[in-house]
């Protein structure tokens, strides 16, 4: 897997599909890797350029000494696909990655052709949560909270459905980092986007956004996305009969919803 120093972090990651094609960039899910992406490669490498990276303090990019910003992750990926020379992208992330989504699209909207931004909020639990959550992970290990987290994931019928999938979910989970795990639920417990705006970015215009919930998400209720969506002027929304991993449990309602969002905000950006 290629890497690149950006910030002060050596990134791994993979990038796949025609030079020539527009770019999506996918961000993971808190504790998850690149390979939760697996579901989308096969419809999307053939037409788009796809590129994922582990999320600093995840998989096999570095976890630098925390604690780390929501801010900070946004200007990793702003800076890996500046190394790459991709100008502009369309984006996709989930839970912590949709929050990096969200820093994005109120701070560098130009770079943005569009946005999904899926089991997200403007803020994700409380201060309480994350730092006993944090604690626990320091003290103990990621293997500590690993059953209860990947319960959140999932649904009770994915668990029946794909165990193996489950299983291998599992065992990225605890293959992480502890420290960089923790240094990014520090990211995800500070990030709050109730009073963002994008006017700080000069024209204040967002380009198309797609916010997807699930409706059995039990880390992000659906309703919290939906309130999302009803913030960001313009944004669709859509739900998913999914827990929080949706990308994976419903994937291809999720696939179909994201080439479909791609491919409209390229007709209007072309």
């Amino acid at each position: 897997m290629p890497h690149i120093d950006v910030n002060g972090a050596v990134l791994h990651y993979h990038l796949q599909g025609p030079e020539d094609a527009p770019a999506i960039v996918f961000s993971n899910s808190l504790g998850a890797t690149t390979a939760m992406w697996q579901p989308q490669l096969h419809a999307l490498c053939e037409k788009f350029r796809v590129l994922r990276a582990d999320t600093r303090g995840h998989g096999h990019s570095a976890a630098t000494p925390g604690p780390y910003t929501t801010e900070l992750l946004a200007k990793d990926v702003l800076a890996l696909t500046e190394a790459l020379r991709i100008d502009q992208f369309h984006f996709c992330g989930i839970s912590m990655g949709g929050q990096t989504g969200q820093w994005l699209l109120h701070n560098a909207p130009e770079r943005l052709k569009s946005a999904t931004i899926s089991n997200t909020a403007m803020k994700i639990g409380n201060d309480e949560a994350w730092n006993a959550r944090i604690a626990k992970v320091i003290s103990s290990g990621l293997e500590s909270i690993a059953t209860s987290v990947i319960e959140k994931w999932f649904t009770p019928a994915f668990f029946a459905s794909s165990p193996d999938v489950v299983a291998k979910m599992r065992e990225r989970f605890v293959s992480n980092n502890a420290l960089g795990y923790a240094a990014c639920c520090a990211a995800v417990r500070d990030a709050d986007f109730t009073n963002a705006s994008s006017s700080q970015s000069g024209t204040g215009k967002l380009p198309p956004v797609l916010v997807i919930g699930g409706a059995q998400d039990k880390s992000v209720p659906a309703a919290d996305s939906k309130v999302l969506a009803e913030k960001l002027p313009g944004a669709k929304y859509l739900e998913l009969n999914a827990a929080h991993i949706s990308n994976m449990e419903a994937h291809t309602e999720f696939t179909n919803a994201l080439i479909a969002h791609v491919n409209e905000a390229e007709a209007q950006h072309g």
